[in-house]
């Protein structure tokens, strides 16, 4: 059996090594646009920043060890298109420009996603980045670490953002971010939540621009200011992170069931709507267990799961994948946030009869040394108090408490259950009562 794996990242790797154990006679052959494998971007704002100085950190396998393992992993090749009717892709060696056509018996999609250039004049000028790549942590943290380097702007308050402006204020730098939504992480966290993270980054000095659109970046080779529609900001250093977008263009002419954004869909499975294709990761969709309805959330725990599923259904098997919860976490500054199931907003838009509730509490007793505030709003129905979501926000422990809130949700668990539940006490890491367990008792 001839399996095909387009994208060494997250997914697909899985899906390599995966297949790997699990058909040990298959021919297995992957094709990666780029040189590095393997790799976890979630840790370049962290590289950026200086919080490690390896690189190499951020892949967890080299080419060299995939390919020792059996498997055909070809670096510097681009797929261009499938022939889903004849089972083949053709593919460009990028060192020589030879094309030539590649057939396969069962096919994997892992490509990723690609970063959204926003339409803004001025993003060829030097020293304006985006950061999803090796090069570009590589490039950007060079910058980081000149002197010269003082006034950045990042464009963008969602997670990579953030996390961006903490590497860059953590740098020394004067840091300025510029959203267009009116407050920050406005896709995944209500605004109980984006409060207590704005009021830390105001808190740092740092300026906080929402609601503002950037117009331009401008200098003459080099970027020296970012004009937007309320002022023009000094900058010697501009930041994009302004989402990302599945890169699954070159699948147009396949008929690909697709989301409007170019995810590819897929079923419990990985399956898509082409036969003897899967797909998985941030090119394509995932099943949202409280939703229940296809979503894109690009996060890497869904990549490496899901693709691991595929590996073993790609040789045969039929693993389902139960779901995501959209469980994610970002910390900035000296606050936490995390997320998991719906928001009240989206429980709304859904149609749901939903009631919310929001505390305010501490991470730990009042007598240890550095208590924190910590926020919890639950979202449940109004009938059966079913819950349906949870965020938090605040000190240390509030993302981790997310994971008790996805077991709960994935287990049926009504605000009552929360309530009661025996979780850990001791000063350090609690009060007696958890803000949880508060949170539980108070919803209604």
């Amino acid at each position: 059996m001839k399996i095909l794996i387009i994208g060494a990242e997250a997914a697909g790797m899985s899906a390599a090594a995966k297949a790997r154990r699990s058909a040990p006679d298959a021919t297995i052959t992957v094709f990666e646009q780029g040189e590095v494998v393997s790799f976890g971007a979630c840790g370049l704002p962290y590289f950026v920043g200086g919080s490690f100085d390896e690189p190499g950190y951020m892949a967890e396998r080299s080419v060299e060890q995939f390919r020792a393992s059996g498997i055909d992993l070809r670096t510097g090749h681009r797929v261009e298109r499938i022939d889903a009717v004849a089972k083949l892709a053709v593919v460009t060696n990028l060192a020589s420009g030879e094309r030539f056509e590649q057939p396969y018996d069962k096919l994997m999609i892992a490509t990723g996603a690609s970063v959204v250039r926003p339409p803004v004049a001025g993003l060829e000028l030097a020293n304006v980045h985006f950061l999803k790549s090796m090069d570009d942590g590589l490039a950007l943290r060079a910058l980081a670490e000149h002197d010269a380097i003082q006034n950045v702007v990042v464009i963008g308050a969602g997670y990579i953002g953030l996390e961006v402006v903490e590497a860059m204020h953590h740098r020394g730098k004067q840091v300025r971010l510029v959203e267009l939504a009116d407050r920050v992480l406005a896709e995944s966290f209500d605004s109980e939540m984006s409060d207590i993270i704005e009021a830390a980054i105001r808190r740092h000095d740092i300026a906080l621009h929402l609601g503002e659109r950037v117009e331009a970046l401008e200098g003459e080779g080099a970027v020296t200011q970012v004009r937007t529609d309320k002022g023009v900001y000094p900058a010697d250093l501009v930041v994009v992170a302004t989402g990302v977008r599945p890169t699954t263009e070159f699948l147009a002419d396949t008929g690909i069931e697709r989301l409007a954004n170019g995810a590819i869909v897929i079923d419990e499975q990985g399956r898509t709507s082409l036969p003897d294709v899967y797909a998985a990761g941030d090119c394509a969709t995932v099943w949202h267990r409280v939703r229940q309805q296809a979503v894109y959330i690009p996060l890497a725990t869904t990549a490496n799961k899901i693709g691991r599923l595929v590996g073993e259904n790609l040789c045969g098997a039929e693993k389902a994948f139960p779901g995501t919860l959209g469980s994610a976490g970002v910390r900035v500054l000296d606050v936490e946030a995390g997320r998991t199931g719906l928001g009240l907003r989206e429980a709304e838009a859904l149609g749901l009869d939903v009631k919310s509730v929001v505390i305010d509490d501490k991470n730990t007793t009042n007598y240890v040394p550095g208590q924190a505030p910590i926020r919890v709003k639950l979202v449940y129905e109004a009938g059966t108090k079913r819950l349906l979501g949870g965020q938090l926000a605040g000190g240390e422990g509030a993302v981790l408490r997310v994971d008790t809130l996805a077991a709960a949700i994935q287990g049926n668990l009504t605000t009552a259950d929360l309530g009661m539940m025996d979780l850990v006490y001791a000063p350090p890491f609690a009060r007696t009562w958890d803000a949880l367990n508060v949170a539980g008792n108070v919803a209604k």
